[in-house]
């Protein structure tokens, strides 16, 4: 009995392996962790109220070759950082360009650039001066797993460069003249479908 589910377990995970497996495309969507500007301050404080700084994403993406593969993706993004005084929010459309390796059975690793064009910045009740770059690059990298058609990864994104904006008109004292940075850092996870 053992020598059976062992025997099927390995048939179902080399034919996971290999369903999406090959040149493709797919649609994907799930849930980021931000904290725009420096991660890991905002994530200390993630036990306070761990939904401040929850957003998501849905998206498309491509894929060109096997063991070695290219995977472009276009992918829209809400981002929530929770400040006391309020909630950044930012929508903006990330391009990222992922080079991956089929690492063993349905494992893979991938990183690459992130072209982002910020769509929308907002700020609870405070008038915000314009983000000073609407284009930026990043980085991601991560790991993935293919079941079948459908794939699960988690990534880390960074901005490459400083991108702020400027409080300009508040009730907050504490904000007045005050910049932010918007550069994304997150942590991205995500479930995708090949069609």
């Amino acid at each position: 009995m053992k020598k059976t589910i062992l025997i099927a377990a390995l048939a179902f995970i080399g034919w996971s392996a290999n369903a999406q497996s090959g040149p493709g495309f797919g649609i994907k969507g799930g849930l980021n962790y931000a904290g725009n500007g420096d991660f890991f301050d905002s994530a200390e404080n993630a036990y306070k109220s761990p939904d401040k700084n929850v957003g998501y994403h849905l998206g498309v993406f491509g894929k060109i070759g096997d063991d070695i593969y290219l995977r472009p993706e276009l992918v829209y993004t809400a981002i929530k950082s929770g400040y006391d005084e309020g909630d950044l929010k930012l929508n903006k459309l990330d391009l990222p360009v992922l080079l991956g390796v089929k690492l063993i059975g349905p494992l893979n690793v991938f990183a690459g650039p992130s072209f982002q064009y910020i769509l929308n910045t907002k700020f609870d009740g405070v008038t915000i001066d314009d983000v000073e770059n609407d284009f930026t690059v990043g980085l991601n990298i991560g790991a993935g797993v293919n079941l079948g058609k459908l794939g699960i990864d988690v990534r880390y994104e960074r901005g490459f460069s400083e991108n702020e904006i400027t409080f300009i008109n508040t009730n907050l004292t504490s904000l007045s003249g005050d910049r932010v940075d918007t550069r994304p850092d997150q942590i991205i996870v995500s479930l995708s479908v090949k069609l």
